[in-house]
């Protein structure tokens, strides 16, 4: 029995298999011809039971949108989505509602997120209103429990949201993600619209929350630093694509790809005699809607060459895992 539960562990919590998402959009002469903003672009990827994936990119990459799509809170254009053997792209209606118990969010905006007009024991109720069938009495108890988990105190039971700080608030949220006892969680920039002192206690706070409950977290975020204190390995995305993942270690201290390299160039070194090379990246962000040919980084990119604009590099295993999509990534294996 517990060699058969051991070989169910080696599977997957979530296999994610060519994700995209594109929305339909009008563009030439009286907006007659139909274009397609591709934010989301045929992206594969695991996550374990228990792991926490940190995915990374500038603004407008398509993480938070392929966070979504992985929920099923906005529909993918196409692809699958494996949660513990079952094809999350198959369910419907009650099957669907019920699996997504399994399956969690924290947004981004602590006060954008909860309803002003709900109490605090409201809104961490919701999932139980929907859930379960737990009595009043059960709900409540199940609640303070929970708000003591978090940190919340108890008699903030009956308050409003406008009555607390921002790091109050997305504990409210963390609570209302956590009481159904998934075990994913999307959390989308949980910690960017918070102090710096603050971010640090509700970072702690989910990986206390990780090694009590074995949850496996998505974790989008656009700060690296942040990524590397709390992620297991690291998925890099640019223009809807991913152009590097590995493990977090390996990351961090051999990186691959150029747009990596210009990302981790621009993190704040608080030593003055440490010195680092500063890789700029010239132009903005190309249009999803117009991307690039070839690689989509290549308009950027220091290291590009003339296969770069004509040819799109595929997403290659150069050891433990490591994958790089590059032309010219350095120690690349030969098959």
């Amino acid at each position: 029995m517990e060699n058969k539960k051991e070989e169910t562990k080696k599977v997957p919590l979530l296999q994610v298999r060519n994700l995209k998402k594109w929305f339909p959009s009008k563009s030439g002469v009286f907006s007659r011809k139909k274009a397609y903003i591709k934010a989301v672009n045929d992206i594969s990827f695991d996550v374990g039971y228990g792991e926490t994936i940190g995915i990374v990119g500038e603004s407008g990459c398509g993480k938070s949108t392929m966070g979504r799509s992985v929920l099923r809170l906005i529909e993918p254009t196409s692809g699958e989505i494996i949660f513990e053997g079952k094809d999350f792209m198959k369910l419907k209606d009650a099957e669907l509602r019920k699996s997504r118990s399994e399956m969690q969010i924290i947004f981004q905006d602590p006060y954008a997120s909860l309803d002003p007009r709900m109490t605090v024991g409201e809104i961490i109720a919701e999932p139980l209103d929907i859930q379960t069938n737990l009595s009043k009495e059960e709900k409540r108890e199940k609640i303070l429990k929970v708000m003591e988990v978090v940190g919340l105190n108890p008699k903030y039971y009956n308050r409003y949201p406008h009555e607390f700080s921002g790091g109050q608030r997305q504990r409210i949220g963390i609570a209302r993600a956590i009481i159904l006892g998934p075990k994913l969680i999307v959390c989308d920039e949980p910690v960017s619209a918070l102090d710096v002192s603050v971010q640090a206690q509700v970072i702690n706070l989910l990986k206390k929350l990780q090694k009590d409950m074995g949850m496996a977290y998505l974790f989008i975020s656009h700060d690296l630093s942040v990524i590397k204190h709390i992620s297991d390995r690291v998925i890099v995305m640019y223009l809807g694509n991913i152009v590097e993942i590995a493990d977090k270690d390996d990351l961090y201290n051999n990186t691959l790809h150029p747009y990596t390299k210009a990302l981790l160039s621009s993190i704040p070194i608080a030593a003055r005699n440490v010195k680092r090379e500063k890789i700029i990246m010239e132009g903005d962000l190309p249009s999803p809607a117009n991307p690039p040919s070839g690689c989509v980084f290549h308009t950027r990119c220091y290291m590009a060459q003339d296969i770069c604009s004509k040819e799109a590099p595929k997403l290659v295993d150069y050891g433990n895992g490591h994958k790089c999509a590059c032309h010219f990534c350095k120690n690349k294996v030969t098959e």
